[in-house]
């Protein structure tokens, strides 16, 4: 199976390529375009700020080639989060693919949301043999609204979408390299998908 990381510059590269490795899996890190098009699956990952990451993708092309994908994509958090319409950090137009927009948490809880906090209302594959209201590791100050693609929720000052589904991409909001065997077992199930 060739597995491509979409390295565009925003964060968490190392150890989502350290959790592919530990379930006996080489990913390969790759901004080349043909790389990421002739991939089996695709993460697309984001730690940082939504504007700057958008135009890092903007100048490498990428902002117009991963929406056309047509394999597994899977977006992990900020990743997650671009591919949504709209963020209000750095307002920042998304890539549009969850029909949904990013918010900003309140200033009545603390920001950014960072630790563990529960997932429920599951429904897709991506949580086979997941139960609810598993404890998933998360770091973040905007989320996506809850919404139709929405395929697990999240409570932190209001429910929230903590996963998307649309078609063959997948979003969750949480880490799943750093959510211990819960969130193995995630990347395992989108690997399976």
């Amino acid at each position: 199976m060739k597995l491509v990381i979409i390295d565009y510059g925003a964060g968490n590269i190392k150890s989502i390529q350290f959790a592919f490795k530990r379930l006996g899996y080489d990913a390969i890190l790759s901004n080349n375009i043909n790389e990421i098009r002739t991939a089996d699956k695709i993460i697309f990952p984001g730690v940082g700020e939504a504007s700057s990451a958008m135009k890092m993708l903007e100048e490498s092309g990428l902002d117009k080639i991963i929406p056309t994908l047509k394999q597994p994509v899977l977006g992990i958090c900020l990743g997650m989060q671009l591919m949504c319409n709209y963020s209000a950090e750095g307002n920042t137009k998304g890539l549009g693919i969850f029909n949904v927009d990013v918010k900003r948490f309140s200033n009545t809880v603390k920001v950014p949301q960072m630790g563990w906090n529960v997932v429920y209302n599951l429904k897709s594959d991506l949580f086979s043999g997941i139960k609810e209201k598993e404890f998933m590791y998360l770091v973040h100050s905007f989320y996506a609204e809850s919404c139709d693609e929405a395929i697990a929720k999240t409570d932190y000052e209001i429910e929230y979408a903590s996963a998307l589904q649309k078609d063959n991409f997948y979003g969750v909001q949480f880490h799943p390299e750093k959510s211990g065997i819960e969130g193995s077992k995630i990347l395992e199930n989108f690997l399976n998908l």
